[in-house]
């Protein structure tokens, strides 16, 4: 009986904090093993790139959104969807060129970046 009561109490109490930072804040531990730094309203990897690449589009613009969705989606992957928005990113340079069969492609590069913490 006394062992359901603890657990009980570490199910109210202590679970709901935790699940809640995590849901609140998906931010990885790999994003602190790169230098950071404040840049305006912002913090940013100070010298690491993510890359994203497009091939194979009808449109420039379609290559484009496609190259910034994969930088996205694998910063968001690999450091959580707080870095993850190219937005946000600072260094950015994107190169596109079309193929000889009139489809586009880009190569597109960035710094990523969150939002600074609220001061509380």
């Amino acid at each position: 009986m006394l062992r359901k009561a603890a657990l009980l109490l570490m199910i109210t109490c202590v679970a709901p904090p935790v699940f809640a930072s995590t849901v609140k804040d998906d931010e990885t531990a790999l994003a602190g093993i790169h230098a950071q730094r404040q840049e305006g309203n912002r913090i940013c990897m100070s010298s690491h790139y993510h890359y994203g690449s497009s091939s194979g589009q009808k449109t420039r613009k379609a290559a484009e959104v496609q190259a910034i969705r994969d930088w996205a989606g694998f910063t968001a992957w690999e450091y959580g969807t707080v870095w993850g928005r190219y937005t946000l990113a600072a260094s950015k340079d994107m190169k596109c060129s079309e193929a000889p069969d009139g489809t586009w492609g880009c190569h597109v590069e960035a710094r990523p970046c969150r939002a600074r913490p609220k001061r509380k």
